[in-house]
């Protein structure tokens, strides 16, 4: 991590990452795009709750010690390039394969706009969900209110969307709906009921049954625990991750 390729077999695309929303994104992507896992891509695991994101080596293409990164040895110009930040992975994968991005500037950008929604509202405050409603060593009434409200109302704004369109930016299915997928499978836990936002539903229940998306969400779940491990917590949130930040 990040490993030698061998010139004697074929050229993979290296995905780091770990069965999260965001890594999910990824592994739903490539699988999309056609990309074969094992035979196109591979899955290299960053337990985030052992600290595999603070070594040197992943932080060489993730300076932000965050999943997903990936490594591709085809580059545009033909030479290897990193990237992380999982909705500019997604745009990289979408141009690199003329796929989940409309041609038309117009839809160029409605597809974006949507993406951006995912990557600076839906995905931060559903995070913060998560955190106070599950992991938070206290439960502090004023944070869980505040974030489970939080998520309703972008639920809603993603119904009401929906309630005009077949998918989040239009007609045809995008990287916008495949970066809002992930998030949204974990609803139950966000203190959401499903039921009060029927288009988001219908949109929800058509994405799950994508053969694509199915492979992709089962990527690297295996390896994932249930993070009840006060070592791991406080990697992921305590006092253990700016440690180790300032070690870099």
């Amino acid at each position: 991590m990040p490993k030698k390729s061998n010139p004697k077999t074929k050229a993979m695309i290296d995905v780091y990452s770990w069965a999260t929303p965001n890594g999910h994104k990824i592994h739903i992507m490539m699988e999309e795009c056609g990309f074969k896992l094992n035979r196109d891509w591979r899955a290299i695991p960053v337990d985030i709750g052992k600290g595999d994101q603070f070594k040197p080596e992943f932080l060489a293409i993730s300076p932000n010690n965050k999943i997903p990164a990936i490594l591709d040895p085809n580059g545009p110009d033909g030479k290897p390039i990193h990237l992380f930040e999982s909705g500019a992975i997604l745009l990289y994968l979408a141009n690199k394969t003329g796929k989940f991005l409309p041609k038309t500037i117009r839809g160029k950008y409605e597809t974006m706009e949507w993406l951006m929604f995912q990557m600076g509202g839906l995905g931060p405050m559903l995070g913060q969900n998560h955190h106070f409603r599950l992991y938070a060593p206290e439960k502090i009434e004023y944070a869980v209110n505040r974030y489970t409200n939080e998520a309703k109302r972008l639920y809603g704004v993603l119904n009401e969307r929906l309630s005009k369109s077949t998918y989040i930016a239009g007609n045809t299915y995008t990287i916008a709906d495949i970066a809002i997928f992930p998030w949204t499978r974990g609803w139950e836990k966000q203190g959401v009921n499903i039921n009060d936002y029927p288009d988001f539903k219908k949109w929800f229940e058509k994405i799950n049954q994508r053969p694509a998306v199915k492979r992709g969400v089962e990527v690297l779940t295996a390896l994932r625990k249930p993070l009840i491990d006060d070592q791991a917590k406080d990697i992921l949130f305590g006092k253990g991750q700016y440690e180790k930040s300032k070690r870099k």
